[in-house]
C-alpha cells in the first residue's frame, strides 16, 4: 500500500495518528511529527506574553496592555470642591440670614382686632394650612389669635391638635342654634394664645339649615363682635387677630366669613390654574362689598406651593406682583414635605419642625402681616 502524507495546508498542532493509514511501518516518524506538532502549539501560546502558562486571564492581559489613563492624573490635580459652594450649603446660607432678619422679638399688635378671612374658590391651595400656620407663627409672636374652622372637613381643626368629633360644641352650634362664642372655643394644646372654634360634620347640613333664618348672612359677624365684648368685660386679653377658615366653594358659610370680616387673605397656588379662581373669586368679593359688607376688601395675598425650579411658578408670581403690587406679601411658601406631614401629627409645622424651610415662609409671611396691621386704628368694626 502506498504510504499517504500529511497535506502541506493542516496545521502542525493537527497532525495525529489517523491522518496516517494504518499498518504504516515507520511508527517514529508519525510519533515525532505528533510530537512536533503539540511543541509548536504550545510554544504559540506562550508566546503571548505567558497567559497560558501563568494562569493569567484576558481581562489581566487587557489591563497590562492598556496604557495609564491621562485623566487620571487631571482628576488627581483637581482641586476638590469646597462645602461652601454646594447648593444645599446655600440654601441654609439663605436660610440663615432671612432667621437673622426677622429676630426673635414680640410682633407688633394692631391697634384693633383684626379679621381675615382666608379663601379662594379653588380646592388644594392651601386656604387651610395658610390660616393654622399663620395663626401658630402670630401667637408665637405673643399675640392673641383665634381661628374659626366653617370648613365641614375640619382639617383646621385636626392641625390645632382640637377634637372635633361629633358630640364637641363647635362653630355649628354658634351658627344655627345661637350658642355663644365663648361655649365653643378651645385653646390650642401647643401654642400659647392660640384658640380654635372647631368645625364638626354637623357643618355640612348648615347651609340647608340657614336659608330659613332670619339674618342668615350676618350671624358669624354678630357672634365675635359678642365674643371679643364678652372677653374685654371678663378682664381678658384682647384678641388681636381673626382667621376664618373657608371651605372651597360660596354657600352661605363663606357668605358668612365675608360678611363677618373685613379683609380677605388670598392663598394663590402658583399654577395657571389659580389664575382663573383668583377672577371669579374676586367677582364675588365684588359683590359681597356692594350688597352686605362694604368694608371687604383684599388685603393680602400670599404665593404658596412655589417651585424656585419652574418657570411656571415664577411667570405665575410674577404675573400676580403686577396686577396686585400693595396685596402680595413678598414672603412665598415653597413645596415642603414637612408643611404636609406635620398635620398627620395634629400639629402646625412651626411646632412640628420650626427649622424647615416651610416653618421659615410662613414666620415670614405673618411677620409681614402684623407689620401691615400695626398701623390700624383702635376699635373693632361690628
Amino acid at each position: 500500500m502506498e504510504a499517504r502524507t500529511p497535506s502541506l495546508n493542516q496545521p502542525a498542532a493537527d497532525v495525529s495518528r489517523e491522518t496516517w493509514p494504518e499498518g504504516t511501518a515507520d511508527e517514529d516518524v508519525r510519533a515525532s511529527i505528533a510530537n512536533q506538532g503539540a511543541d509548536e502549539s504550545e510554544s504559540g501560546l506562550e508566546s503571548q506574553g505567558g497567559v497560558e502558562s501563568e494562569g493569567a486571564s484576558v481581562n489581566d492581559v487587557a489591563e497590562i496592555a492598556s496604557p495609564p489613563s491621562s485623566d487620571a492624573g487631571a482628576e488627581s490635580e483637581q482641586a476638590p470642591i469646597s462645602d461652601a459652594d454646594t447648593p444645599l450649603a446655600a440654601q441654609l446660607a439663605d436660610e440663615n440670614r432671612r432667621r437673622a432678619a426677622l429676630g426673635a422679638g414680640q410682633l407688633p399688635a394692631p391697634g384693633r382686632t383684626r379679621v381675615l378671612t382666608v379663601a379662594n374658590q379653588k380646592g388644594g391651595v392651601g386656604k387651610t394650612t395658610t390660616t393654622v400656620n399663620v395663626a401658630a407663627a402670630l401667637a408665637q409672636g405673643g399675640l392673641q389669635v383665634l381661628v374659626i374652622d366653617i370648613d365641614p372637613q375640619g382639617n383646621a381643626s385636626t392641625a390645632l391638635g382640637i377634637d372635633h368629633h361629633a358630640e364637641v360644641p363647635s362653630i355649628y352650634d354658634v351658627l344655627v342654634d345661637g350658642e355663644p362664642m365663648a361655649k365653643v372655643v378651645q385653646e390650642c394644646p401647643d401654642i400659647s394664645g392660640l384658640w380654635c372654634a372647631p368645625a364638626t360634620i354637623d357643618l355640612a347640613g348648615a347651609e340647608i339649615e340657614l336659608v330659613s333664618m332670619v339674618a342668615r348672612e350676618t350671624r358669624l359677624r354678630r357672634a365675635i363682635a359678642s365674643y371679643v365684648e364678652q372677653r374685654a368685660e371678663a378682664g381678658q386679653a384682647r384678641l388681636d387677630y381673626v382667621l376664618i377658615d373657608c371651605p372651597p366653594s360660596l354657600g352661605l358659610l363663606t357668605v358668612n366669613a365675608f360678611v363677618a370680616a373685613e379683609e380677605v387673605l388670598i392663598p394663590i397656588q402658583c399654577e395657571y390654574y389659580a389664575l382663573e379662581g383668583l377672577s371669579a373669586l374676586l367677582n364675588n368679593i365684588g359683590l359681597i362689598k356692594s350688597h352686605l359688607n362694604p368694608d371687604l376688601h383684599v388685603s393680602t395675598i400670599l404665593m404658596t406651593m412655589y417651585d424656585g425650579r419652574t418657570r411656571l411658578s415664577a411667570q405665575v408670581a410674577d404675573d400676580v406682583r403686577a396686577h396686585f403690587p400693595e396685596q402680595v406679601l413678598r414672603a412665598s411658601v415653597p413645596r415642603s414635605v414637612r408643611i404636609s406631614e406635620a398635620p398627620s401629627h395634629g400639629q402646625t409645622v412651626m411646632t412640628y419642625d420650626p427649622n424647615s424651610s416651610g416653618a421659615l415662609s410662613y414666620l415670614e409671611a405673618a411677620t409681614e402681616i402684623a407689620h401691615r396691621g400695626a398701623t390700624m386704628a383702635a376699635g373693632y368694626v361690628t
